[in-house]
């Protein structure tokens, strides 16, 4: 975990020979941090969710849970915050063209893979995505349930273009406020304080109009959820229980690993 986070991060941020070890030690911190007080919770939570997988839902059931399971990240992100604080003063004027690239790079894949020029090849693409997803829980799909999630994701308000422009306009909010902090040389109070109203800004939109497509497609996509689910069999959710338990049996072995 620790490697992977480092390869990711410095992927993005790309920190000198005198700045790696620093980075490295914050997110070994992390690491410590998150597997003593938060994999706990989330062994809990998937052991709760592995008895309602069984049974029919509904769209406000999906939606609590999407709510339930997005709150369980707050505490991770909010420590991220905490540690990436203290290494921003480090930070100069080619990690953050070094950033900008990077977004640059990650947005012409994103095109590649969200917006295809023909409507027919994006919609397929978008179906692929959503049955692979989809799959990875409850095993494999006939027919019936894949041509349901097709008519699904055919009448979503999902929109790409606005998504896209949205990450680009987060972007450029992260890293202006990135070179405001360290131009202004601000002290640690005002960099926790700055980083978390980024973090806010970036789970919720500035901007109305997004804000209110996001919320209509939320809404969609746990009514689309919840109509997926109630279409699988007995069996395919004995397979989702499995998956989870797995995935719980995973976690608790990190769990026991951190004492």
């Amino acid at each position: 975990g620790p490697q992977l986070a480092w390869w990711w991060l410095d992927g993005y941020v790309d920190f000198s020979t005198e700045q790696a070890p620093a980075a490295k030690a914050a997110i070994d911190r992390w690491f410590d941090w998150h597997r003593a007080t938060q994999l706990p919770d989330y062994v809990a939570t998937l052991a709760s969710l592995q008895t309602q997988v069984l049974e029919p839902t509904t769209p406000a059931a999906a939606c609590a849970w999407q709510d339930r399971l997005r709150s369980r990240l707050d505490p991770a992100l909010d420590r991220a915050v905490t540690e990436f604080a203290d290494l921003l003063p480090g930070l100069g004027e080619p990690q953050f063209k070094h950033l900008a690239q990077r977004y640059a790079k990650g947005n012409a894949e994103m095109r590649d893979d969200f917006l295809q020029p023909d409507a027919a090849e994006r919609l397929q693409e978008s179906v692929k995505r959503t049955v692979k997803r989809t799959e990875q829980l409850y095993g494999p799909l006939d027919d019936a349930q894949v041509k349901l999630i097709s008519g699904g994701v055919a009448a979503s308000p999902f929109n790409p273009e606005m998504w896209v422009a949205e990450r680009q306009r987060r972007q450029q909010d992260t890293l202006q406020t990135l070179r405001r902090l360290v131009a202004d040389k601000a002290d640690r109070d005002t960099r926790v304080a700055a980083l978390r109203a980024l973090v806010a800004r970036t789970e919720r939109s500035a901007h109305a109009e997004y804000r209110a497509y996001q919320l209509k497609l939320a809404d969609y996509n746990c009514g689309l959820a919840a109509l997926v689910h109630n279409a699988t069999s007995a069996a395919q959710r004995q397979k989702a229980r499995d998956t989870l338990k797995g995935w719980e049996e995973d976690l608790r072995s990190l769990t026991a690993a951190s004492r």
